[in-house]
């Protein structure tokens, strides 16, 4: 369906402007355009930060989800809290696949071991200005055995965690309070594939 590929553009220059946990490097650039011919060279910025993956911690039997509150920097002008209420998230460090961090970081922020640990998708966060993709997953795991408090004191985080029945979780989404994209996209495949999940 899509007409261009990786033929269809050019990197004139790549230039770092920072290096860091954000790393943003300045690109000039040029792709073919669809009305035939070349853009005119123009400059953007990219942030390089990694990839990532989310869980949402899925009790089967009991019908309930495991939900995460944490400070993010990123909310600190929203206007309920700077604590957001979100799942299972963590970085993909060089070396690691999404599946390994997946499982890790269900350990290390609710307590959690899951047998059974779905894939549902991958997708581009911020493509106007970063690189990241995030995979989403949903791992079938024993609410009952949740801790109170997750994460690591090393990396900075401080988790409370919830255990909520999945109505009570889509009823926070549907009134805004869970607002990362993450949560909310993987909330509307879970939901998408409730009773594909059910079944299996």
């Amino acid at each position: 369906m899509q007409k261009f590929n990786h033929q269809d553009f050019k990197i004139i220059e790549r230039e770092s402007i920072r290096e860091g946990f954000l790393s943003l490097y300045r690109y000039r650039i040029q792709h073919r355009l669809f009305a035939g011919g070349w853009s005119a060279v123009f400059d953007r910025e990219l942030m390089e930060r990694g990839h990532a993956v989310v869980v949402l911690p899925y009790d089967v039997q009991r019908d309930c989800l495991v939900l995460l509150e944490q400070f993010r920097i990123g909310a600190l002008e929203q206007q309920d809290s700077p604590w957001l209420l979100e799942f299972v998230a963590g970085m993909i460090d060089p070396g690691e696949t999404a599946d390994s961090v997946a499982h890790r970081e269900l350990e290390e922020e609710a307590g959690l071991q899951s047998a059974k640990m779905h894939y549902a998708m991958t997708y581009l966060s911020t493509p106007g200005g970063c690189s990241e993709k995030i995979s989403v997953y949903v791992a079938e795991v024993d609410s009952s055995k949740a801790s109170r408090h997750g994460g690591l004191a090393t990396e900075n985080e401080d988790i409370l965690v919830h255990v909520l029945p999945r109505s009570e979780v889509i009823a926070l989404l549907e009134q805004g309070k869970i607002n990362n994209a993450a949560s909310v996209i993987g909330l509307q495949w879970l939901q998408l594939h409730l009773e594909q999940l059910k079944a299996a």
